[in-house]
């Protein structure tokens, strides 16, 4: 019987059970699944690295998307609070849109 231990999908457990095979889960307190979430989102960040067309980067863009939302209950806020974090920062600093690669700056 393999073994995971890794965070999954909430109707992983379902899909499992449907297919006629056992398995064993648990529930993990908040700061296990931030934890959980981080190394989740560290493999996805991987997995689309390695993409090699368009929707294969976009399931992987929207494995990190799903992942963004299960960790922001865990700090107390919504999508909307970390769009207005984003759209803040971009108008303070820009987005990454136009690809500008910074090679070096001259010591003063």
């Amino acid at each position: 019987m393999p073994i995971y231990n890794k965070l999954v999908r909430d109707k992983i457990p379902q899909v499992i059970e449907k297919s006629g095979s056992k398995f064993t889960t648990h529930i993990l307190d908040q700061s296990e699944h931030l934890t959980e979430i981080k190394k989740k989102l560290y493999e996805e960040v991987q997995e689309f690295q390695e993409t090699m067309n368009h929707q294969d980067a976009l399931e992987e863009l929207a494995d990190i998307l799903e992942l963004i939302h299960a960790a922001l209950p865990i700090h107390d806020a919504t999508f909307e609070d970390l769009e207005k974090i984003r759209i803040n920062k971009k108008e303070k600093r820009g987005g990454f849109k136009e690809g500008i690669y910074l090679i070096e700056v001259e010591d003063k």
